[in-house]
């Protein structure tokens, strides 16, 4: 599970941002001052900080700035005031990754962090089918077959297949998944690839209930396996 660093004194702004992104699957540090939120972003193992430039005792530019210098590459999100133009352009060539303005969508919060938690440089092996159970899948043709019988299987389904013939054997978690065949801008959810899974697994597991390619790993994800 990813864990995500909230540095933001508006306690509001702080749940509902923590309230979301542990609806998504997130783990959620928070800090309340520039100073406590620049420790836990030095002490604590994080994927990304939401970091706000308006912070008690150390502003957001301070602790982006000496993070960085400090050689500390973890991905800043940076929260900004419409008038703070001058800020986003400092944040950004300090080493900050992103900024979402002040008011802002969940929806597009979403977006931003799961663009910039998107693993860079990713090169996965094209496969062009793939055989598992007695189930046989034509990426190419788009055709599915278990046993004697045709399948008829959407174009996303056959798309989040291949991602996971592509990871075989390795955990695959939600997000992963929603960055990789989804991509961040049409905004789905972590429900969205959970319906997926189900249906791919009555159409092609012999028991959906209890799988044994497209299988559950608890709190992480899902893993493939032939």
């Amino acid at each position: 599970m990813r864990r995500i660093l909230i540095i933001e004194d508006d306690p509001a702004i702080a749940r509902g941002l923590k309230a979301a992104l542990t609806e998504e699957h997130y783990e959620v540090l928070l800090a309340a001052d520039g100073n406590s939120g620049e420790q836990k972003a030095r002490s604590e193992n994080v994927d990304l900080i939401i970091l706000d430039l308006m912070l008690p005792g150390k502003n957001g530019i301070d602790i982006c700035r000496d993070l960085r210098k400090d050689a500390i590459s973890t991905p800043i999100l940076m929260l900004t005031s419409k008038k703070g133009e001058a800020d986003k352009v400092i944040g950004l060539e300090i080493g900050a990754d992103d900024y979402v303005t002040k008011p802002f969508s969940i929806r597009e919060l979403m977006a931003r962090v799961k663009a910039v938690l998107r693993r860079p440089g990713e090169v996965l092996k094209d496969i062009d089918t793939v055989a598992f159970g007695d189930a046989e899948i034509d990426f190419r043709k788009q055709e599915a077959r278990k046993g004697k019988k045709e399948v008829s299987l959407s174009s996303r389904e056959f798309e989040v297949l291949k991602y996971f013939a592509q990871h075989e054997g390795e955990v695959i978690t939600r997000e992963m998944l929603l960055d990789g065949v989804w991509g961040y801008e049409t905004f789905p959810t972590t429900r969205t690839v959970d319906n997926y899974i189900l249906s791919l697994r009555k159409k092609l597991e012999d028991d959906p209930a209890e799988p044994k390619h497209i299988i559950t790993v608890h709190t992480s994800g899902y893993k493939f396996l032939k």
